[in-house]
């Protein structure tokens, strides 16, 4: 019973911690910019690490980049950030919130960004409207400011989707199947 109540403990915890992650600022345009400033600041790191990335963005329907915080304790992980979502063929952005709630072992939190690349307009539109990913991950990250390291880099999801991890700060050690939602931000919208 000791145990079931630590672990219902723990998972409590791990909920709190990560959800705790919504853009900065006391308006709704002080929001916009802290997503405008994060997005702005992810691209730029993308191309200065992975150059090839300018190039394949340049034929691309549409993308998206995110700021999220990833908290694994032993059997539970959660994750929760804010980005936006770009629709290459008129300039429009999307505001959005994500969640990713998983299972398997692990330990540490992780402050990453994602960077999403659409190749079709279809792909780009149903991640906007409705935004689910599953999927599972292994990563290890031991990194604070410029110094450490961490595994990350890029994944393919069935030819429609690129993505690159690019992780800011953190230890995390883990391996977790997880469910990941993405939503419009109504608020920012």
């Amino acid at each position: 019973m000791k145990k079931l109540i630590s672990l219902g403990i723990l998972f409590v915890l791990c909920l709190v911690v990560s959800g705790c992650m919504s853009p900065k600022g006391d308006t709704t345009a002080d929001k916009k910019a802290f997503v405008n400033a994060m997005h702005d600041e992810t691209l730029s790191r993308l191309y200065k690490e992975k150059p090839e990335a300018r190039s394949r963005m340049n034929n691309m329907a549409g993308y998206a980049v995110f700021s999220s915080i990833n908290t694994n304790l032993f059997l539970f992980s959660s994750a929760s950030g804010y980005g936006q979502a770009v629709d290459r063929s008129n300039g429009r952005k999307t505001y959005m919130k994500m969640y990713q709630m998983g299972v398997g072992p692990g330990l540490g939190i992780k402050d990453y960004r994602i960077v999403f690349l659409f190749r079709d307009k279809q792909t780009f539109n149903k991640f906007v409207d409705d935004g689910w990913e599953f999927g599972g991950h292994a990563d290890a990250a031991a990194k604070s400011t410029n110094k450490g390291d961490a595994v990350g880099g890029q994944a393919s999801i069935d030819d429609d989707i690129v993505i690159y991890t690019l992780t800011e700060a953190g230890v995390a050690l883990q391996a977790t199947v997880a469910g990941t939602k993405y939503w419009q931000d109504d608020d920012l919208n």
